[in-house]
């Protein structure tokens, strides 16, 4: 839940235009909250407004107007050096407060009117580090289903579905806890999903799919004691409730450990990425599509996805025909 009641009025109108008009996530909206609150707290301490210098003890209920208005890019750098030097924050996480201010800031320029001048208008983003993602090997993929297919694990059923999902769909970890049963049509081997920014998206269905899911309802369906909140949850907990984020992540690291795989560099969302890297090595899947499966509102972030393997590397240059000179 936000604390919103801890927030000057400024803050939480635009909590409510991200809600109400830019159709925001709830994440989302937490996020906001949680990266605005830190740079509010932080001009604070900058403009000499506290004597508290931990950012946790730190009031922003009254955070003024006049205060406000004093705020220039400079001021916003002095912040992001702050998250870069003292942090040590990542590029991506400075990327995403960056992000975040810069919205904020067009609100209360444009729609709110309260500043006349937007200082974040020519706010840069820093260069991202470019990495390529984590991803289990095809073979390591199939020990993991082995694993999640162990009969002697009482929830096989779900564990094995949940598992198939994310290697063969590469769907998110918020997108599998909110799938309801409804939301699969059988009959066309599909399935919907709500994505980021409440978009929804449609998941089409492979053979291995189809049966790990059908496999499952069959227990699913036996359940007689499912909370009301939760009749309509496709993947339910022991204790008969919508599945949690953490339970599938604890779910996913035991798999891991049962297969002799690092829980330190796997995790739920590398079997998305699992997903992605096979469809497009296997698969000649077509960037175009991968973004829509994906979900990806730029094609730029599903291009990650088109690295190749240094076997791949190898073949390459062996295949060069100056290679038997």
């Amino acid at each position: 839940m936000i604390p919103r009641e801890k927030n000057p009025d400024f803050l939480n109108s635009f909590l409510d235009y991200s809600i109400t008009i830019l159709n925001k996530s709830p994440n989302s909206i937490k996020e906001y909250n949680y990266d605005l609150a830190m740079f509010l707290k932080y001009m604070m301490i900058h403009f000499n407004l506290t004597k508290e210098q931990d950012l946790k003890n730190i009031d922003i209920e009254n955070f003024s107007i006049e205060t406000l208005k004093k705020i220039g890019i400079e001021d916003i750098h002095a912040f992001i050096s702050y998250l870069a030097i003292d942090l040590r924050a990542k590029p991506a996480t400075r990327a995403r407060k960056i992000s975040t201010i810069r919205i904020f800031f067009k609100y209360l320029a444009q729609k709110a009117k309260i500043l006349e001048i937007n200082p974040a208008q020519d706010l840069e983003t820093p260069k991202a580090e470019k990495r390529m993602p984590k991803y289990l090997s095809l073979e390591d993929s199939y020990k993991l289903l082995d694993v999640a297919g162990n009969e002697d694990n009482r929830n096989h059923e779900r564990d094995y579905a949940i598992t198939t999902i994310f290697l063969n769909c590469g769907i998110r970890l918020s997108e599998l806890i909110g799938i309801n049963i409804k939301d699969i049509d059988f009959s066309e081997c599909k399935m919907n999903v709500i994505g980021k920014g409440n978009k929804e998206r449609t998941i089409y269905l492979n053979k291995a799919c189809m049966k790990a899911l059908t496999d499952y309802l069959i227990v699913r369906k036996a359940k007689t004691n499912v909370k009301f909140n939760s009749k309509d949850a496709l993947f339910l907990s022991e204790r008969n409730e919508r599945i949690s984020k953490r339970t599938v992540q604890y779910v996913v690291e035991k798999e891991l450990q049962a297969a002799g795989l690092d829980t330190k560099k796997y995790s739920t969302h590398k079997l998305r990425h699992t997903a992605a890297t096979l469809m497009y090595q296997y698969g000649n899947v077509d960037i175009r599509a991968l973004q829509e499966l994906l979900g990806h509102e730029s094609i730029a972030t599903t291009q990650i996805y088109t690295h190749v393997n240094n076997e791949q590397v190898r073949n390459a240059v062996e295949s060069n025909p100056l290679s038997n000179l």
